[in-house]
């Protein structure tokens, strides 16, 4: 497996962004390791909160909402998916998968980590990945939130917005992540957060992650995720731990998808679900306090 690595001189003085750096092996699934990036923020015996980022973000996607979450005692993890952010990059698009993308952040979490009674929340693929997590090994998590995510099997139809988005990615010829994030959020960043989004990818050479991602998830049930994800959703529907819904109120992509889970979800009966004004569907970016306000209270 080829493998780029981003130079360090990419995260210098990135805007808001003064975390110290970790770093852990995990198995690449190919006979190698990849180097997995994350921020370990917080006291280091507090409750730990566990924040996942899709696509095509990284990280820094969580600076906003972190200093609020250690304000209140917590313990921020917040890694970068394998393909992005200071994490290690395989460079061809078949090096990844839905599974592959699971194993890797089970590894960092559960066997590098070995986080126990952890708080989920998970965006975009943040959920993806972490509901997965969350269903496979339902003992290492004390309660779970989501927010503009799901878990597709490829039974449903997807929005016209995700298909126009999944076309997009394999077709256009100027693959510019810091201008997609743009385009996901209802205030506009300014320039020195969108050049930080695209930090990580120096050339399209380091996106092959970024480029795959959208045709990794489940459209039809011949998808080689769907029966996982079908699995998964069936564990969640036994699920009795604290579980809600922190979506934005402008996502075309995921809006309304939220319902799935307060209706299958028995944890989800009686929570403070909440749907965050202002927000589109990184919603992270848009309304980061407010969002971290609502996690705070949720695991209070």
């Amino acid at each position: 497996m080829k493998v780029l690595r981003t130079p360090d001189e990419r995260f210098a003085s990135l805007p808001g962004y003064d975390f110290a750096p970790h770093y852990a092996e995990v198995p690449d699934g190919d006979g190698g390791t990849l180097r997995m990036h994350y921020l370990d923020e917080g006291p280091a015996d507090g409750p730990v909160v566990l924040l996942l980022h899709g696509e095509p973000s990284w990280s820094y996607l969580y600076r906003t909402m972190i200093p609020v979450l250690v304000d209140a005692g917590l313990r921020c993890i917040a890694p970068d998916l394998v393909g992005f952010g200071r994490s290690d990059k395989p460079a061809e698009r078949d090096d990844y998968s839905y599974a592959r993308h699971v194993e890797w952040v089970r590894a960092l979490v559960l066997d590098e980590l070995g986080l126990e009674d952890i708080t989920l929340f998970g965006q975009d693929w943040g959920g993806l990945v972490g509901l997965r997590l969350v269903a496979e090994h339902p003992d290492a998590f004390a309660r779970v939130a989501i927010g503009n995510t799901g878990l597709p099997t490829g039974h449903e139809p997807m929005s016209e917005a995700f298909l126009a988005w999944q076309q997009f990615s394999q077709t256009t010829p100027d693959f510019d992540l810091g201008a997609i994030i743009s385009m996901g959020v209802v205030t506009m960043p300014p320039p020195a957060v969108v050049a930080a989004y695209n930090a990580p990818f120096p050339d399209d050479s380091y996106k092959a992650g970024a480029r795959i991602f959208p045709t990794l998830v489940p459209t039809s049930p011949d998808d080689p995720a769907s029966a996982a994800n079908l699995a998964a959703r069936q564990v969640l529907g036994t699920w009795e731990k604290p579980f809600v819904t922190l979506f934005s109120d402008s996502d075309p992509i995921t809006g309304g998808a939220e319902h799935w889970f307060q209706e299958h979800v028995p944890g989800a009966a009686g929570q403070p679900h909440a749907t965050i004004g202002g927000g589109g569907h990184f919603l992270q970016e848009d309304q980061g306090p407010e969002l971290a306000r609502h996690l705070v209270a949720f695991t209070g």
